[in-house]
């Protein structure tokens, strides 16, 4: 599996550090939430943060786009150093439209999907998107519960997946941890966003590491 620590959960007070902690780590993504404080309700990152990010990671920035009207962002996160970029399917009508210019500015484009949204409505899609990140907490804070449901949707997508013999990766955010990753891996996730189970861990980047081996 692949591990995208999300920096929700570091310690913005050394955020330097964190970054080169998960640059020296196991890590193989960086998560970075992006909130709006109207789809969700919190705000974080914006693009001053892209800026050091990109200064200092030497892992891909998995960019995910919790806001209204992501049509309006997504290019400006591409330029600004994202190399993977999701956004929600309920935050717009154009979303086919969307996937194709993350992918024609050369990024890995995926789409995300709350808690109440079935995996059914993303099968229009699936030719056109690189990975689906599912929900598997309510948006907006980190350090929720997992939501038990979600290993329905992970095995769903996956029987979708192998049944059209799709390429597309299952990315998991909310509620990972050492319990609930080897459920995960065997429901057919491949991506594992991890924010408090990592930086409020003892060693983060052995946690890290306990997560890929799980």
């Amino acid at each position: 599996m692949l591990i995208a620590p999300s920096l929700l959960s570091a310690d913005f007070g050394k955020l330097r550090e964190e970054i080169e902690m998960l640059n020296e780590s196991d890590a193989d993504l960086i998560h970075v939430d992006v909130m709006d404080g109207r789809f969700v309700p919190n705000i974080s990152f914006g693009f001053p943060v892209m800026d050091v990010l990109k200064k200092y990671s030497s892992k891909p920035l998995d960019i995910h786009l919790m806001i209204v009207e992501p049509e309006k962002y997504a290019l400006r996160f591409a330029e600004a150093g994202a190399d993977w970029i999701s956004f929600h399917l309920e935050a717009t009508v154009h979303a086919h439209r969307l996937l194709q210019q993350i992918r024609d500015a050369g990024k890995k484009a995926g789409i995300a999907i709350n808690p109440q949204t079935g995996v059914s409505q993303l099968e229009p899609l699936l030719n056109d998107l690189d990975f689906v990140n599912i929900m598997s907490v309510n948006p907006g804070f980190g350090g929720q519960n997992f939501i038990s449901s979600t290993l329905k949707k992970v095995a769903g997508l996956e029987k979708i997946r192998s049944a059209q013999q799709l390429g597309f990766l299952i990315e998991i955010d909310g509620g990972v941890n050492l319990q609930t990753a080897g459920i995960l891996r065997d429901a057919g996730a491949d991506i594992l966003v991890a924010g408090n189970s990592v930086f409020r861990s003892e060693n983060p980047s052995a946690e890290i590491t306990r997560l890929k081996n799980v």
